[in-house]
């Protein structure tokens, strides 16, 4: 059912030429830049930054805190934004990782760098949402996907770029300006979004959903934190540790309480009830294959780069460029393809074959294997991964009501983060088991001399300083130990290949979420006349065009198309 005409916007409708739209484009990516590029710049200084801090043995704790706090953050944007607008929040967001970027730079102590880094996740985790939901509020998905493309590929690119950036910096001025780089990119930013991202705000009379919120942090922390258990403690994953048999119970309590508190919340954070939306449970689910498979992917493969070739830790950075040319190349080029044809569904299923495909080819790697055939894998994996990332943000975008575009594009950001961090875990594990098997297998009958400082303190400047048959030897274990690891890897993508088929064909809506809502029009001569009432909605409600529930949006909300579960096809 449709609603009845609402009453005329309190303030200026927002008029979104094509000018307008460029500039608030450009304020998005710089923020998308900042955020993506810092969830992987920091680890190739790591060694570094625990050694001047003393932390060695909380090193975990740096990149755990940043992926943490971008999870949490994550819904918290996505339906703040729907209820109160999305200018402040994308500007506190900016604002908070800029500040945090600074203090960590200054960081005098490991507890002090983990909290800083904590922040900037706040921060992070907000950019990368809002700047996918105002993309939507301000392009029709018919045209989106050129907008998504270059924002997926610039997630590909810091995704690459981060460690290469990483390793350089703490080789050259120090590894204090990994965060120091983020100061004037940041002030850039908010000086960018302050002037251009003209964005209503809107009041809401909705309840915060507060124990939906408390519960899904308790949640998130303790899957990141059990995931993480093996870099957090000493001993890894011993069950007997009454520490970890508590944080799991603890965990499967706080998911149980969320699903209850949801169901019953008046504005629930996560609204369970998107789950009947075909579209949104199926990129949902791709999502969160995807993210176990592209971190998990990236976790492991400088490290074998820097043991097989003796290259340092800016040269592995560089021997990962193919990766990031793949996802650059596909991102922009499907995102092109889909705004011209209006055909998406096509691009999920060829992915996620070409992701696995590339996952199988990896299950080769061999010590001594071309660069430039290694380059062609990663190309490959970049490449499949390019088509799906951006893909499946647009159509569950296009599948839900305009009212809940930050909630929708947030919660299927909020799985692939949990995946990627559940993945990443397990495979470093894997990874680790096996190594740890194989050069123990090495070093049994090397000489004393030849393995000062045994297995557990390699470097790849020692390993290339080792003897031969030695060093060869320990090549082929780090080879042996990765390799097959991947193919823990490739049915969990075959899973989401299986999903592909399955996502319903939705016709591109052709209005912007600010059009459908009546916060926008797209021509001045638009424009109502002073006293006209408008027709459209204010974008003040409830966060449901329909009043259904469903969770699928209504012809008036969408500019007359029809709602998405009458669409599959």
């Amino acid at each position: 059912m449709a609603h009845p005409p609402a009453p005329a916007p309190d303030k200026p409708l927002v008029v979104l030429t094509q000018r307008t739209v460029w500039l608030i484009f450009g304020a998005l990516l710089a923020s998308m830049f900042l955020s993506s590029l810092d969830q992987t710049i920091v680890g190739t200084a790591m060694p570094t930054i625990v050694g001047e801090l003393h932390g060695v043995s909380h090193q975990g704790w740096v990149i755990t805190a940043y992926i943490l706090a971008v999870a949490i953050a994550m819904p918290l944007y996505g339906k703040f934004g729907d209820l109160y607008g999305r200018r402040w929040p994308f500007l506190v967001a900016i604002g908070l990782f800029t500040v945090a970027s600074a203090g960590a730079g200054f960081a005098d102590s490991m507890g002090a760098l983990v909290l800083w880094r904590a922040v900037q996740g706040l921060g992070g985790g907000g950019l990368m949402i809002l700047s996918q939901s105002i993309i939507a509020d301000i392009v029709p998905a018919s045209e989106r996907g050129k907008y998504m493309g270059p924002l997926g590929a610039l997630f590909g690119v810091s995704a690459v770029l981060g460690p290469l950036l990483g390793g350089w910096l703490t080789e050259g001025p120090g590894w204090r300006w990994a965060f120091w780089l983020n100061i004037p990119i940041g002030i850039a930013a908010f000086a960018i979004a302050w002037l251009t991202l003209k964005l209503p705000t809107h009041r809401s009379s909705r309840p915060v959903d507060r124990a939906g919120i408390v519960s899904m942090a308790l949640a998130t922390t303790g899957i990141v934190l059990v995931t993480s258990w093996e870099s957090l403690v000493d001993g890894g994953y011993d069950w007997s540790d009454w520490r970890l048999s508590g944080l799991v119970l603890l965990t499967l309590a706080a998911v149980a309480t969320f699903v209850v508190v949801e169901n019953r919340a008046a504005e629930p954070l996560i609204p369970l009830r998107l789950f009947k939306n075909r579209t949104f449970t199926i990129t949902t689910l791709i999502g969160l294959v995807l993210g176990m498979g592209m971190f998990s992917a990236m976790a492991m493969i400088p490290t074998f780069l820097q043991m097989s070739t003796g290259a340092g830790v800016t040269e592995s950075g560089w021997l990962m460029l193919p990766m990031m040319a793949g996802v650059m190349l596909t991102s922009i080029v499907s995102g092109i393809a889909v705004s011209r044809t209006g055909r998406y569904k096509a691009y999920p299923i060829v992915g996620l074959s070409v992701v696995a495909a590339a996952m199988v080819w990896l299950t080769t790697l061999s010590g001594d294997m071309s660069m430039w055939l290694f380059g062609t894998m990663i190309f490959t994996l970049g490449a499949g991964m390019g088509l799906v990332m951006q893909v499946i943000v647009l159509a569950v975008q296009n599948a839900v009501d305009p009212h809940e575009l930050g909630t929708a594009t947030s919660a299927n950001n909020f799985f692939r983060e949990i995946g990627a961090a559940v993945g990443t875990a397990l495979f470093t594990t894997i990874f680790t088991t096996r190594l740890t098997d194989n050069l123990a297998e090495v070093f049994a009958g090397a000489p004393t001399d030849a393995t000062a400082g045994g297995q557990d303190s390699l470097t790849p400047a020692q390993v290339q300083a080792l003897p031969e048959p030695l060093r060869t030897g320990v090549v082929d274990a780090f080879a042996d130990a990765l390799a097959p690891s991947f193919w823990y890897l490739v049915p969990l993508v075959l899973v989401g290949l299986v999903l592909a088929f399955f996502l319903p064909v939705i016709k591109l809506s052709d209005v912007a979420g600010m059009v459908a809502r009546g916060e926008a029009v797209t021509d001045q001569k638009d424009l109502p006349v002073p006293g006209e009432v408008a027709g459209a909605e204010s974008g003040t409600g409830s966060g449901t065009a329909s009043g259904t529930g469903s969770g699928t949006a209504s012809p008036a909300a969408t500019g007359g198309r029809a709602p998405a579960d009458t669409l599959d096809r």
